[in-house]
């Protein structure tokens, strides 16, 4: 039987030829580790921080009342960032009731129902759809997207939901709708690939098992797959309800830049990402510059919670098999 110390003393490792032990190299392993997740916290402090002191004249002048204020007006120096957060959660809302399923389906279809060596194809061209630029998304939806929009699902929706506030009122193919369309094709490769990996960790015999009690496909992907991947493609959603509030220069490009809140889709609207990117460079005083800061700290704090809630209804799933 082969020792400790034999493996030690016949090691070649250059660590032991200095006469660093096992014990030792694991040691400086931990604490470079430690080194680099102790780096992340501190570099996100850091930039909590600066945001608080680039933000802190808008917070004096403006105090809670930036949040509810709709009125933006850079001439006279008043600012609000109401019809940007509504702008944000709304688009990004849409997105993902349009992406969510549809990104699912992909994933179950490629898994499930394709051949393996298909299925990789398939996939490969899903995700390549992430690699595309934001702006190529935007040019896109400026010229193509836009225009199908306003000449062909605008009529449909009219004439079907057009008793709602929400699909009243001119379309000009740039707006609301039109950025969260963009915004659900962009964000489909982020949560089909996540989902695609928590399928397949997904134990093969729970598949077969309902087979063989009699499920059909469709039941026994609902009761073997889906049920217990919940908390999963609940992390994935969360993946790709990240980027959607956070992207810019294709929702800029695409939703019309207006500092107002629109009942309507079909009008055009403005998100906290957008506005940064529209007018931080062409800020010329002090308070400007400082509200935008501002806009950016609550981009943050809506980011942080929308994470803390999904993360809540993943405890909670996990919590419910614990118990089960």
């Amino acid at each position: 039987m082969v020792s400790k110390d034999n493996i030690e003393n016949n090691t070649s490792s250059p660590l032991k030829k200095r006469g660093i032990s096992y014990k030792q190299q694991d040691k400086i392993a931990f604490m470079i580790l430690r080194g680099f997740a102790l780096a992340i916290v501190l570099l996100l402090g850091l930039m909590i921080y600066q945001l608080f002191q680039a933000s802190a004249p808008a917070i004096k002048e403006f105090g809670f009342s930036f949040i509810y204020n709709d009125f933006w007006n850079p001439i006279e120096d008043e600012f609000g960032a109401l019809p940007f957060i509504y702008g944000t959660l709304v688009t990004s809302l849409i997105a993902i009731l349009i992406a969510a399923p549809v990104s699912i389906a992909i994933a179950l279809f490629i898994n499930e129902y394709l051949p393996k060596a298909l299925g990789n194809l398939l996939g490969l061209f899903v995700e390549l759809i992430s690699a595309i630029p934001s702006i190529i998304f935007g040019l896109w939806g400026l010229y193509y997207l836009a225009p199908w929009v306003k000449d062909s699902l605008t009529p449909i929706l009219k004439s079907t939901l057009g008793f709602l506030p929400l699909f009243s009122g001119p379309s000009f193919g740039i707006g609301i709708l039109t950025a969260s369309i963009i915004l659900s094709i962009m964000i489909i490769p982020t949560i089909t690939s996540v989902c695609r990996e928590v399928f397949k960790v997904v134990p093969s015999l729970q598949k077969e098992a309902a087979l063989a009690l009699g499920a059909t496909k469709f039941e026994a992907i609902k009761l073997a797959i889906l049920k217990p991947s919940f908390s999963g493609v609940m992390g994935a959603v969360v993946l790709g309800l990240g980027r959607a509030l956070g992207e810019t220069m294709a929702v800029a490009m695409v939703i019309g830049n207006s500092a107002e809140i629109s009942k309507s889709l079909f009008g055009a609207g403005a998100t906290m990402a957008s506005v940064m990117a529209n007018e931080y460079a062409e800020a010329d005083s002090e308070i400007h510059l400082s509200a935008l800061c501002l806009i950016g700290l609550l981009l943050f704090v809506v980011t942080f919670f929308v994470n803390f809630f999904a993360r809540s209804i993943t405890w909670k799933a996990k919590m419910r098999g614990k118990k089960v």
